[in-house]
């Protein structure tokens, strides 16, 4: 995840691992659409930042619903008793009316204060005072939401860093289970760690659906491979056993149908403009895309070459209007589904 060139992850884990060695700046600025680095982050600094004989008297943990900018400035500029720092945690900060007025204390911070304000899915204007005067003196977490496209590499890439091996179709299948929340899909993999057996450093897709409750035979993952190899019996039972479910509904559907076959219309477009495309052509054609499932993509786009998969898309346009409220009647949510992938599988 990357925003401004700045990888978050990255950054994220460094200011982290600073945490465990004692290493803290004086003020922390963390923002943005994906909760989960900015709590991180947070969590980091809350367990090493005091010795937990003198938080009663050295760790000040508020709500911004609850105080204002005078006050927390109040705090952080208090001494730390029979301790080398003093912590000022400011949670939920976006509720903050006055948030900007923190910039006072920014421009000159103590250096046995560290100051967390934390922001919950919000961000402060990048043009004010305050973000600036933090960026002088402190570090800034900007996380942004992570994309539909992105989030099975992301998956691949959380499980290295918890010293396991997940076969990509397991992390498509727990990122379709999941979504595209982060914590989620970490509180997931804490679970599934309880649960696997010790020394298990490979996960399958059948340690997906065993411990998490997603059944890779009937999911959006083999909807997708089913129309891209044209299997109309196998989609059609799979879109209508999707369909059924109790919490289904088309606006969960439609975007990965989307982002599937507009990876497949990348692919054809660059098919018909440069034939004798090289291997790097062909990856930021799949962006996003891990290299497993290029054979899936080879498939796909000989059976919806460019004027269908152009259909197609336009098929995915239209059945989304009508998910979000488009002129659909009493027809049900299940019933869209079927409708549409009928239709894809017919242009």
């Amino acid at each position: 995840m990357a925003k401004s060139g700045v990888n978050v992850d990255a950054l994220s884990r460094q200011l982290a691992e600073d945490a465990s060695k004692g290493i803290f700046k004086p003020v922390y600025l963390l923002m943005g659409d994906e909760p989960y680095y900015p709590d991180m982050v947070c969590d980091a600094i809350i367990k090493n930042c005091i010795d937990e004989s003198f938080k009663d008297f050295n760790e000040v943990i508020c709500y911004g619903s609850d105080v204002n900018a005078e006050q927390v400035i109040s705090s952080a500029r208090q001494y730390p008793m029979m301790s080398e720092r003093l912590l000022v945690v400011v949670k939920e900060a976006q509720l903050m009316k006055d948030i900007e007025q923190l910039q006072y204390y920014c421009a000159s911070p103590l250096e046995s204060t560290v100051l967390v304000v934390l922001l919950h899915k919000g961000s402060v204007d990048k043009r004010k005072a305050f973000y600036k005067s933090v960026q002088k003196v402190g570090v800034i977490v900007d996380s942004p939401a992570i994309r539909d496209y992105e989030i099975t590499s992301w998956i691949i890439s959380y499980y290295r860093s918890r010293g396991l091996s997940i076969d990509p179709q397991a992390a498509q299948l727990l990122g379709e289970s999941a979504g595209t929340d982060l914590c989620t899909i970490a509180v997931e993999t804490d679970k599934l760690m309880k649960n696997l057996p010790e020394g298990t450093t490979q996960v399958s897709v059948a340690d997906i659906e065993k411990n998490v409750g997603v059944s890779r035979q009937y999911s959006i993952f083999e909807l997708t491979k089913a129309l891209s190899e044209k299997d109309a019996a196998k989609a059609i039972r799979v879109a209508t056993y999707v369909g059924s479910a109790a919490k289904f509904a088309m606006p969960m559907a439609t975007p990965a149908l989307f982002t599937h076959f507009y990876r497949i219309l990348r692919y054809a477009t660059l098919l018909a403009q440069k034939p004798n495309f090289t291997s790097e052509d062909k990856a930021k054609a799949l962006a996003g895309l891990n290299p497993y499932f290029y054979r899936e993509y080879d498939m796909a786009v000989r059976n919806y070459p460019l004027p269908k998969c152009m259909k197609v898309i336009s098929l995915l346009c239209e059945y989304d209007f009508k998910a979000k409220g488009g002129e659909v009647g009493d027809v049900a949510p299940g019933t869209l589904l079927v409708e549409l992938v009928s239709k894809i599988l017919n242009s």
